[in-house]
């Protein structure tokens, strides 16, 4: 009985131990991060305003604004959503209830494991081979789309399996037992109880893909853009236009790095403020997911 009795105390010394570890850790973690997020608004605070927004790259620091980089980041960032989202989400689904478990499958499963891990300018590489050169897209807002929608999409592969799979299997059954097709299982039962963990993994691959770099330099971004791409909405029919796709493009990392590399300090106050929108820019969209995350699970809740 001693030793049962010393062995359990020394076991709670242990967890004890752990979730004070655990504890400092996540305190200092996030006190390096609000110290981070603290001095960037600090710096951007003289800069950020709404003539910053509104205002083209200028060679003037306090004429420079960031209005192509936050358009180009925008329509980058909707490509690469509507490139990524369906397609891994629908591959995942596949692979999780319809694919046969064979070596091929194994394989398959295999290769997106290792693509989640490549680095980002190997990508940009292979964008610049094949849509640049093969498929002549040019340097435009489509070729930036594709490549960091192909970037993230081993992400949203894997979270979308894991999510999947993580459903218990009892109500698949319980709906086939009432006389469902494997789509309707899917449809009605997997997918709703799975959407939290799908939005969760759509959340961190388009919080990667937003802050990317080296593959947009790598295809050819600008890093300086005096002019806006073409509406994708008119006011005349069909009120949806797709010249946006071809025109060239900025983002708001691009720009940053063009204004901290030059040696003027207004400048890189200039680059803060690009961070500052950057993050708000993220936090919205990463909101947005958020927001849908939580209407599902209270429907579910119903």
């Amino acid at each position: 009985m001693g030793f049962d009795g010393s062995q359990s105390l020394w076991r709670r010394v242990i967890d004890t131990g752990f979730l004070l570890l655990g504890a400092v850790l996540i305190a200092l973690s996030l006190g390096v991060l609000v110290t981070l997020v603290a001095e960037l608004i600090m710096d951007s605070a003289g800069r950020l305003n709404w003539q910053f927004v509104s205002a083209f790259p200028s060679r003037f620091a306090e004429r420079a604004g960031a209005k192509s980089a936050i358009v180009g980041t925008c329509l980058v960032m909707l490509v690469t959503a509507c490139t990524a989202l369906p397609l891994g989400i629908a591959s995942g689904v596949y692979l999780e209830e319809y694919a046969p478990r064979n070596w091929l499958t194994a394989l398959i499963e295999i290769n997106i494991a290792n693509l989640a891990g490549v680095p980002s300018i190997i990508w940009g590489l292979m964008a610049l081979g094949l849509l640049v050169y093969q498929l002549h897209l040019g340097h435009s807002v489509l070729t930036a789309g594709l490549t960091l929608g192909l970037l993230v999409l081993p992400i949203v592969i894997v979270s979308t399996r894991e999510s999947i799979r993580a459903i218990p299997n009892g109500i698949r059954e319980a709906a086939y037992a009432l006389g469902a097709t494997r789509w309707q299982t899917v449809w009605h039962h997997v997918l709703p109880y799975s959407m939290s963990g799908i939005l969760t993994g759509a959340i961190i691959a388009m919080s990667r893909a937003i802050g990317e770099t080296a593959p947009l330099v790598t295809i050819g971004a600008m890093a300086y853009i005096g002019f806006l791409p073409p509406s994708p909405v008119h006011q005349q029919p069909p009120y949806v236009n797709f010249e946006w796709l071809w025109s060239n493009f900025t983002v708001l990392p691009i720009q940053m790095y063009q204004w901290v590399s030059r040696p003027n300090p207004d400048f890189h106050a200039n680059a803060a403020a690009a961070g500052v929108v950057l993050l708000i820019i993220t936090l919205t969209m990463n909101g947005l997911a958020i927001g849908l995350r939580y209407r599902s699970r209270r429907r579910l809740s119903w």
